[in-house]
């Protein structure tokens, strides 16, 4: 069973019609995020890093580590991927941009997905992302539930 620790390990990912959105969100909830692990894809993980160590120095605190993955049409996204599949992210802020098609939406809909099928709270819009920041949950320890796939992957299959 995954436990969801106090700390948590919180992927940010904003395509780039959402980064100033994202920059924006992190600014303000700077206070909140400083207490948990970060993990990025690409240059939203380089204007992370950037805001976080200003607001930080500003009130004379260390920064977060910021993981910093490829970008996501790099690879950051299937990156990401893989640290959700083995368990290793708790949570993922995806500010991603509806109308703008990308050239790795598929990496976007398997990130999605992956995150769906491993049950951590994902938000795509701002005000998910408020809403799972203010939550009581934010900073406290966590069980989900997981469904048991092993009928699944222990199925006959016909050749």
């Amino acid at each position: 069973m995954k436990t969801i620790k106090q700390k948590k390990v919180i992927a940010l990912v904003a395509h780039d019609n959402r980064k100033k959105d994202m920059m924006e969100w992190v600014s303000y909830n700077w206070k909140e995020l400083v207490f948990h692990n970060l993990i990025c894809t690409g240059t939203t993980g380089k204007l992370i890093q950037e805001t976080l160590s200003m607001k930080c120095h500003e009130n004379e605190l260390i920064p977060p580590e910021v993981i910093r993955l490829k970008s996501g049409p790099l690879g950051g996204d299937q990156q990401l991927g893989a640290y959700i599949a083995e368990e290793k992210v708790d949570m993922l802020i995806f500010f991603w941009d509806p109308m703008q098609p990308q050239p790795h939406d598929v990496d976007v809909k398997a990130l999605l997905r992956i995150s769906t099928l491993y049950n951590i709270p994902v938000a795509t819009n701002r005000s998910t992302a408020d809403f799972i920041i203010s939550s009581k949950l934010f900073h406290e320890k966590y069980n989900p539930l997981i469904k048991d796939y092993s009928t699944y992957i222990l199925r006959s299959v016909d050749m």
